[in-house]
C-alpha cells in the first residue's frame, strides 16, 4: 500500500468554504479512480507548538500499490485540483509537502 500525504501552508486569504472545496474535489477522485483505499482529510492536531512549520491542514490518499497512485497522479481532474491547491499554497508548490510511504499492510 502507498499512503500519499499532502500537507499545505495555505495563503491566509483562502476562506474555509474554498479549502472545503479544494478537499472534496480530492475525496470525489475515491468514487472515480480505482485503487483509492481511503481518503483522509483534516487539519493539524498535534500539541506539539510549532513543529507543523505551518503546514496545518492536509490529506491522505491510501492507494493499494504503486499503479494506482501513479494513475491518480496522472489524473486530469487530480492535476486540475493540484493546481488549485498550489494557487492557494503560500508560495504556490513551496507551501505543499508531499510524502509517500510504502505501507506492509500485511498482519505482523
Amino acid at each position: 500500500m502507498i499512503r500519499h500525504c499532502v500537507f499545505i501552508r495555505f495563503k491566509p486569504t483562502i476562506s474555509s468554504a474554498y479549502k472545503a472545496e479544494l478537499f472534496n474535489e480530492i475525496a470525489a477522485l475515491q468514487n472515480r479512480l480505482p485503487g483509492i483505499a481511503a481518503v483522509h482529510i483534516g487539519a493539524n492536531v498535534s500539541p506539539e507548538a510549532g513543529m507543523d512549520k505551518g503546514f496545518g491542514e492536509g490529506f491522505i490518499v491510501d492507494f493499494t500499490d504503486s499503479f494506482a497512485r501513479d494513475a491518480y497522479l496522472d489524473d486530469p481532474a487530480h492535476r486540475a485540483t493540484g493546481a488549485r491547491l498550489a494557487a492557494a499554497a503560500e508560495g504556490g508548490l513551496a507551501g505543499i509537502l508531499v510524502y509517500d510511504l510504502e505501507i506492509d499492510d500485511r498482519p505482523a
